[in-house]
């Protein structure tokens, strides 16, 4: 999901140097970062999944 949005974000940063368009360049920095945070959200989720795993486990184990 996220790593599309970064390699997007990189080719229009590079497009950006070679046109010399700031503005195409700052664009490549907002859709790279947008994939960095998808990544971010992606791995939280899983994490958030994976301790509520746990505690499901622990809370049939109890009773």
């Amino acid at each position: 999901m996220g790593i599309l949005d970064k390699i997007t974000g990189r080719a229009k940063q590079a497009a950006g140097d070679v046109a010399g368009d700031g503005s195409l360049k700052r664009e490549g920095r907002k859709e790279e970062r947008k994939g960095e945070a998808k990544e971010e959200l992606g791995n939280a989720q899983d994490k958030a999944d994976a301790k509520a795993d746990e505690v499901s486990n622990l809370e049939r184990k109890t009773n």
